[in-house]
């Protein structure tokens, strides 16, 4: 029964320690969440220029 447990605590030791000690994962990179139109600024920058080229723009904003 010592041997046992021995075994399972070298076995518990040596998994620590190549987890400290042992290669670390790939970094994961952040990625990008995709964004509603309603919210993204580019969709909403190339509205606005649309709007400006059509010279549909009074300076109101549109009614809900």
């Amino acid at each position: 029964m010592i041997y046992l447990l021995a075994v399972v605590g070298a076995i518990t030791v040596a998994v620590l320690l190549w987890r400290a000690l042992g290669p670390q994962p790939a970094a994961v990179a952040p990625h990008r969440t995709s964004v509603a139109p309603d919210d993204d600024p580019e969709f909403l920058r190339g509205l606005d220029k649309h709007r400006k080229k059509d010279g549909k723009d009074d300076g109101t904003p549109p009614a809900p």
